[in-house]
């Protein structure tokens, strides 16, 4: 499945198709500030094919004039509600900024696509690092328009220094490719697309992912936007039609074979004891009585000695 977020013309659409295209967002934009006199939802009649997805892009490209605010508020919400994706295009480094930390926090107003003009003969601003990594951890992600790539000379140079530039800082991660072209000349198909961004210094993989899994996980945040902070609903627990609870039987708990033996145990040691306190007694008495013979014995001998010096 793959995906091209920045078309701008219904006359693509046939072409994309044919090219492998399924997943297809037409873009309006808005230059500066919007108004809610002169800007309407062009995008109201979306075509419709069998197995192609169409979504609905706006893209408000903020100049210096756009610093101060351009109306991306909550009372202009339902204009915006109209839309699936929200994308902004910086011009200077305040509104770069301002397009990082503010506008990709989670709201109902949350832009998920900052597009950087890589035709312009020099960035307007310099890409931080901390800027980009907070958009990134925000979940926004920065778009490569490969139109630039294959238009007149001059852009095409300008094209691939600041597009290598983003690949550096962002490290071939966030990163979609979309067309964002004018002509239909300037269509290339998916696996072609890859190729070109692998020469930024992405890898083959990345450079695939761009076109597949990041744009996919960027649609499925972008709905939130609908539900604030992704709540969706609060859950609840059926129970089924007659359905009721286990019964627990309460039976007498048995004791166990350690616990059947430990008594016996702790009875057996009391009379151990008193085995050892009357076996004690009875061998003090045979040894005092030990002592008292061989002192008569000695005696005995003595007397023996007497007797016979007295005869010689």
């Amino acid at each position: 499945m793959y995906f091209d977020l920045n078309v701008s013309s219904p006359a693509h659409i046939d072409l994309l198709i044919h090219l492998g295209y399924t997943v297809i967002a037409l873009n309006q934009t808005i230059q500066g500030k919007y108004d809610p006199k002169k800007h309407k939802n062009t995008l109201a009649d979306v075509p419709s094919r069998p197995g192609i997805v169409f979504l609905k892009r706006l893209t408000i490209i903020l100049d210096a004039d756009s610093e101060k605010g351009f109306n991306l508020t909550s009372s202009h919400s339902a204009f915006f509600a109209g839309y699936d994706i929200l994308a902004l295009v910086p011009t200077t480094q305040a509104t770069l900024s301002a397009a990082c930390l503010t506008h990709t926090l989670p709201s109902a107003l949350t832009t998920h696509v900052i597009s950087i003009p890589l035709t312009l003969p020099r960035l307007p601003f310099h890409l931080k690092h901390t800027l980009i990594r907070t958009a990134l951890k925000n979940g926004a992600v920065f778009e490569i328009p490969y139109a630039g790539a294959i238009s007149d000379s001059n852009e095409k140079r300008h094209w691939w220094a600041s597009a290598r530039e983003l690949v550096r800082v962002t490290k071939g991660k966030g990163i979609i490719v979309s067309s964002g072209a004018q002509e239909l000349g300037e269509l290339r198909a998916p696996r072609d697309i890859a190729n070109l961004v692998s020469l930024l210094g992405m890898p083959q993989d990345a450079a695939h992912t761009s076109l597949t899994k990041e744009p996919k996980s960027l649609v499925l945040r972008a709905q939130t936007r609908k539900t604030y902070r992704a709540v969706l609903s609060e859950p609840t627990v059926v129970i089924p039609e007659g359905w009721q609870p286990p019964q627990s039987q309460s039976q007498p708990a048995q004791p166990t074979q350690a616990q059947e033996s430990a008594p016996g145990q702790e009875s057996s040691q009391p009379n151990k004891k008193r085995a050892r306190e009357e076996n004690q007694p009875q061998q003090t008495q045979e040894g005092g009585g030990g002592e008292k013979k061989k002192k008569k014995r000695k005696k005995d001998k003595g007397g023996g000695g007497a007797s016979s010096t007295g005869t010689s």
